[in-house]
C-alpha cells in the first residue's frame, strides 16, 4: 500500500506540493494526472524517495520513506520516463547489475527468466542494449523495476513513444501487474489512464482536486442529467410519454431524422436514472429506442474541469 498523509515540498516561497493527501490500496493501480508544473513529478520524486518532502509523509507498505529509505525503497520498483539503462551493456549483464544492486534474495537465474518472460525481451536477452528499439528498452527499463518482486511499482509515463501495438502491450503488462502489486501510473494520455486505472488522483496547482474513480467523478462533475434519444414514434404522443415520466424535469426537441424519428434531449432530476423506465415505457406503446446515449464526462472532460479550477473530493477522506 502508499500513503500520502499531508505532504508538502516547498522551494523557497513556492509550495510545489500544498498538504496532500491520498491512498493507493494493495493490488488497485492508481492513475496520478496533473497538467505541467502541478506537483506531479515532485511527489514522484518524493513517493521513490529521490527528494525529501518540506513536511507531511510518504509511506510505502506502512514504511516512512524519510525515516527509513532503504527498508522503504527496497519494496519499490520504479520506472522513471527515461529508463535508467547502460547502454554497452547487454540486457543479460544489465539486469544482473540490478539483481546485484539490488541484493535481491530471490534464485537468480530463474528470477531474472521469469521477468524477462513477464515483459518479452528473451529474445534479446544477449543483446547490447543501445542495439534495441525504443519499445525494447523501454521494457527492459520495465524489467529492471521488477527485479526483486516489489510490492509497489511506481511508472512515470510508461509507453512514451511507444508504437501502437506496443503501447497495448504494455498496457496488458500493468493491468497484469496490478493482481499482485500496488501500481501508480503517471500519464499525460488520459486514454492509457482510462484503460488501465482502478482510480484517478488529479493534482493542480500542488493541490490534490479529485480523488475517486472515474464513474463517480464523471457523475459528480456533470451540470446536467441528460439523455438524449432517438426514437421512431408519433411526435406528440412521444413527448407527452416522456414529459409524463416521474422524475423527468424537461423534454426538448432536437433532430429530426424522418417524419416519425426524432431526437429526444430528457433531462431527468438529480440523481435519477430514467433509463430503465425509458425502455419499458416506450416498448409498452410500440415506441422503437434506434439510439440512447447519456451526457456522462469523458475522462478528458473531467481532466479539463478540474483543472480550470474546479475542484471535488470522495466526500470522506481528506
Amino acid at each position: 500500500m502508499i500513503e500520502v498523509q499531508n505532504l508538502s515540498k516547498h522551494y523557497g516561497d513556492k509550495k510545489a506540493v500544498d498538504n496532500i493527501s491520498f491512498k493507493a490500496e494493495d493490488g488497485e493501480i492508481l492513475g496520478f494526472l496533473g497538467p505541467n508544473g502541478a506537483g506531479k513529478s515532485t511527489t514522484m520524486n518524493i513517493l521513490t524517495g529521490y527528494i525529501s518532502s518540506t513536511s507531511g509523509k510518504a509511506l510505502i507498505d506502512g514504511i516512512d520513506i524519510l525515516e527509513e529509505p532503504l527498508k522503504a525503497k527496497s519494496k519499490i520498483g520504479y520506472l522513471p520516463e527515461l529508463p535508467p539503462l547502460y547502454l554497452d551493456m547487454t540486457v543479460k549483464e544489465y539486469l544482473n547489475f540490478i539483481y546485484d544492486l539490488k541484493k535481491c534474495k530471490l534464485p537468480r537465474n530463474t528470477h531474472l527468466k521469469d521477468i524477462c518472460s513477464l515483459v518479452k525481451i528473451e529474445h534479446v536477452y544477449n543483446r547490447i542494449i543501445k542495439n534495441l528499439s525504443k519499445g525494447y528498452k523501454q521494457r527492459v527499463g520495465l524489467a529492471q523495476a521488477l527485479v526483486g518482486n516489489p510490492n509497489v511499482l511506481i511508472l512515470d509515463e510508461p509507453t512514451v513513444g511507444l508504437d501502437p501495438k506496443q503501447i497495448i502491450e504494455i498496457r496488458t503488462l500493468i493491468k497484469k501487474l496490478g493482481r499482485n502489486h500496488t501500481v501508480i501510473l503517471s500519464s499525460h494520455i488520459l486514454s492509457e489512464v482510462q484503460a488501465v486505472c482502478d482510480k484517478i488522483v488529479v493534482i493542480n496547482e500542488g493541490k490534490i482536486v479529485a480523488d475517486d474513480t472515474e464513474d463517480n467523478l464523471s457523475q459528480r462533475l456533470s451540470s446536467d442529467h441528460r439523455i438524449t434519444v432517438r426514437i421512431e414514434g408519433e411526435q406528440r404522443k412521444v413527448t407527452e410519454f416522456l414529459e409524463g415520466m416521474k422524475n423527468v424535469v424537461k423534454v426538448d426537441i432536437g433532430a429530426r431524422h424522418s417524419d416519425d424519428v426524432i431526437e429526444y434531449r430528457v433531462e431527468a432530476k438529480e440523481g435519477a436514472d430514467i433509463r430503465r423506465e425509458l425502455f419499458i415505457g416506450c416498448a409498452e406503446r410500440g415506441y422503437i429506442i434506434l439510439e440512447m446515449k447519456s451526457s456522462e464526462l469523458t475522462l478528458e472532460d473531467i481532466f479539463l474541469r478540474l483543472t480550470m479550477g474546479e475542484a471535488i473530493t470522495d466526500g470522506g477522506e481528506d
